[in-house]
C-alpha cells in the first residue's frame, strides 16, 4: 500500500512539476492502479511485488471502483454546468454546484435542459391563495425552482385547514397564512424569493399586482376575488392558471385571451347561486384532492413557462378523485364577454 502511494505521489508531483495536465497526470496514476491488479492477477502467490503491494487484488479493485464512481460524478456534474451555461448572459447568473445538484433531475430531461431550468429560476409567479389549491401549487413551484414567487392571502392558519393544506404546520396556528407559507417555502428551496401580501385582493390593487408577475395561479375560494384576479390578467395580458374544488372534484384550467384562449369569465359569465356552490366549510372537501388539483395548476404553470407539452389552454380538466374518473371539456371565447370581447359566440362545450 505504502509503495503504490509512494509511487502515485512521485508520479502526481513529477507530473506538476513537468506543468502535465490533470487528466495527464490521473492517466499515469491510473496506469499504476491498472499494471498493479495485473500483476496480482499474473505473479503466483507470495511474490514479493504482491506481498508488498496489499497481497490481494481485489483491494485495489475495490480502490479503483471507489474512483472510477466519483470521476463519473465529477464528469456529470461538469455536463450539467455545461448544459446550464448556454442560458446565461454572465457569470452571475450562472447556477451552483448546489443548484445544479438540486435540479439534476430537471436538467437532464429533453424539453427542460439547463436553459429551461434557467427560465424557471428568472420566472415570477403569483398564487392567490395560500389554502388547499395553494399549499400544494406553493410546494412544487418552488421545489422546481420557480425564482420569485408571490403569496395573496388575507387568512390565518385554524385547526380545521390542516387535514389538507399541507404547507402549513401546528405550529402556525394563528399564524398569517403568508407568513406560514413563506416560512415553509424558504425550508424547502432557500433559492426562491417569496413576496408576501397579506391582504385581500381588490380591483383597486389586482392590476398593479398582477402587472408584475408573469403567470398567476387563482386557488382563492368565492367568486368575487375570481372575477377580480381574472379581469386584471386579462387587462395585464397575464395568463391565469385557475383551479377549484368541492368534496370529491376538482377542476382545472388555464385562461389566456391574449393567445387567442377563453378569459374565466367567457366561460363562468355569472356567479351560481350560493347553495349550488358551497364553501368548503359548507360541504366538506377530500384531503387528497387539492394535493391533486393544486400539484396540477403547478403543471400547468411550469409548462407555461418553458413552453412544453401540451396546455390546458381552452380546455378545462376535471377529476373526480371518488370514481377515479378524469374528464375534458373544452372551452371558448365568448363574443359577448364584458371583460375580454373576444370574438366567438360559445364558452363552454
Amino acid at each position: 500500500m505504502i509503495l503504490v502511494g509512494t509511487i502515485c505521489a512521485v508520479l502526481w508531483v513529477i507530473g506538476w512539476a513537468m506543468s502535465a495536465p490533470k487528466r495527464q497526470r490521473w492517466g499515469m496514476i491510473a496506469v499504476v492502479f491498472v499494471g498493479v491488479i495485473l500483476a496480482h492477477l499474473i505473479l503466483p502467490d507470495g511474490h514479493p511485488l504482491r506481498s508488498n503491494t496489499g497481497g490481494s487484488w481485489e483491494l485495489w479493485a475495490i480502490i479503483a471502483a471507489f474512483a472510477s464512481i466519483i470521476w463519473i460524478y465529477r464528469q456529470g456534474l461538469r455536463k450539467l454546468k455545461t448544459r446550464a451555461a448556454p442560458a446565461v448572459s454572465g457569470a452571475d447568473a450562472a447556477m451552483s454546484a448546489a443548484e445544479l445538484d438540486r435540479y439534476a433531475r430537471h436538467i437532464v430531461m429533453p424539453e427542460i435542459g439547463g436553459a429551461g431550468q434557467m427560465r424557471l429560476r428568472g420566472a415570477k409567479v403569483l398564487v392567490i391563495g395560500a389554502g388547499g389549491l395553494g399549499a400544494p401549487a406553493l410546494q412544487y413551484l418552488a421545489a422546481a425552482g420557480i425564482g420569485t414567487i408571490g403569496v395573496v392571502d388575507d387568512d390565518t392558519v385554524a385547526p380545521s385547514n390542516l387535514h389538507r393544506q399541507v404547507i402549513h404546520r401546528d405550529m402556525d396556528i394563528g399564524r398569517a397564512k403568508v407568513t406560514s407559507a413563506a416560512r415553509a417555502i424558504g425550508d424547502l428551496n432557500p433559492y426562491v424569493a417569496v413576496n408576501s401580501y397579506n391582504h385581500r385582493l381588490t380591483d383597486t390593487r389586482a392590476e398593479e399586482l398582477v402587472g408584475q408577475y408573469d403567470i398567476v395561479l387563482d386557488g382563492t375560494d368565492n367568486f368575487e376575488t375570481r372575477y377580480v384576479v381574472n379581469a386584471a390578467c386579462v387587462a395585464r395580458a397575464k395568463p391565469l392558471v385557475s383551479g377549484a374544488l368541492s368534496q370529491w372534484e376538482g377542476q382545472v384550467a388555464l385562461f389566456d385571451p391574449a393567445r387567442s384562449g377563453p378569459c374565466y369569465q367567457c366561460v363562468f359569465p355569472n356567479a351560481p347561486k350560493p347553495e349550488l356552490a358551497p364553501s368548503c366549510a359548507q360541504a366538506g372537501v377530500f384531503a387528497a384532492l387539492p394535493g391533486i388539483i393544486g400539484s396540477l395548476m403547478a403543471a400547468e404553470a411550469l409548462k407555461y413557462i418553458l413552453n412544453a407539452g401540451t396546455s390546458l389552454r381552452g380546455q378545462m380538466a376535471i377529476y373526480n378523485v371518488l370514481d377515479a374518473q378524469n374528464r375534458m371539456i373544452k372551452t371558448k371565447p365568448r363574443v359577448d364577454c364584458p371583460i375580454c370581447g373576444s370574438n366567438s359566440s360559445d364558452g363552454l362545450s
